[in-house]
């Protein structure tokens, strides 16, 4: 179970920011993946991040008994002096992987797809690459929770009918909460929804009532603030 309570984050620039997230609160139950819905800009990545521990927020708290991922497809957060191959055995370690540390780091190669691109800096890795190397180190750690960040668009057809395919046979045993645009693959991958717009998140148990909810939005037929009042948050 993953519980949001009361979170606020904004980021703060030279002529400030508004809320990015504007005191949110929802439950994730444990083994229900969810989809992350909201235009552009609206906090999906962000709240992403704050799920993943990679950013905190300005007040509020998340708590969780689950093991949670970082949130893959996102391109930061390897250490670009560092070649893919030491940037997973670093991690490995970290994260107690002590037996069969190369057949954990011959996993990772063969899913990223990288080539003699995997002995070399990180620097030198276009976003996608990064991405797919983040893609398959996550997939080789047992997570019960995983985060994706438009995950499956990254790399070539190939790549991302593979991605898509991990993520099915991941959500047999774990659970997935994803940011994506493309609803086909929300339908397929979520059983739940939180839709994100004007820093306000409201959390929907069916993920078709989460698009509607979205649609309506998108186009200018009901606000936020409608299903705010009708639905639990």
């Amino acid at each position: 179970m993953i519980k949001v309570e009361n979170l606020f984050k904004r980021y703060h620039g030279p002529f400030g920011g508004g809320w990015v997230l504007n005191n949110i609160s929802f439950t994730i139950p444990t083994n229900v993946s969810v989809g992350l819905i909201g235009r552009n800009g609206a906090g999906k990545s962000t709240l992403l991040r704050l799920l993943g521990g990679m950013d905190h927020p300005d007040r509020g708290r998340i708590t969780s008994d689950a093991r949670i991922s970082w949130p893959i497809g996102l391109s930061g957060g390897a250490k670009g002096s560092m070649t893919g191959r030491q940037n997973v055995k670093f991690v490995a370690r970290i994260h107690g992987v002590k037996d069969n540390l190369s057949e954990f780091i011959a996993r990772v190669q063969e899913f990223a797809e990288l080539g003699e691109q995997f002995d070399r800096p990180v620097s030198t890795y276009s976003s996608g690459m990064k991405s797919r190397l983040n893609f398959g180190l996550s997939l080789a750690f047992d997570f019960d929770v995983y985060l994706s960040d438009e995950a499956t668009s990254v790399g070539d057809r190939s790549f991302r009918e593979k991605a898509m395919k991990a993520f099915q046979d991941r959500i047999a045993t774990s659970s997935i909460v994803m940011a994506a645009h493309g609803e086909g693959m929300l339908k397929d991958l979520c059983t739940a929804g939180v839709v994100l717009e004007k820093g306000h998140a409201v959390w929907f148990d069916g993920i078709e009532d989460a698009l509607s909810a979205y649609h309506d939005i998108s186009d200018g037929k009901a606000d936020i603030s409608s299903f705010m009042n009708s639905t639990s948050v």
